[in-house]
């Protein structure tokens, strides 16, 4: 049974299924916190509720940043 945002309206709408997916893999089992405007977001849906709270020009710059975060921090575990 999914429970994942259920309650009416999901918060995920307004974001891209390109957005989605590469939100879930950066927070999947993440253990390390994204940090973005010295806010740390360890979930996706923490991350997801952060970025529909600002307007769109600051979400995009925002899920950038969480982009670029993530990928700084995956050198290390390269495939």
């Amino acid at each position: 049974m999914e429970d994942d945002d259920q309650s009416g309206q999901s918060p995920e709408q307004s974001l891209g299924r390109t957005q989605r997916r590469l939100l879930r893999r950066v927070f999947n089992g993440r253990t390390v916190p994204v940090v973005v405007d010295d806010k740390p977001f360890l979930t996706y849906k923490e991350a997801a509720r952060y970025l529909l709270s600002l307007p769109v020009e600051e979400r995009d710059a925002a899920y950038d940043a969480m982009k670029v975060f993530a990928d700084r921090k995956g050198e290390s575990q390269a495939d």
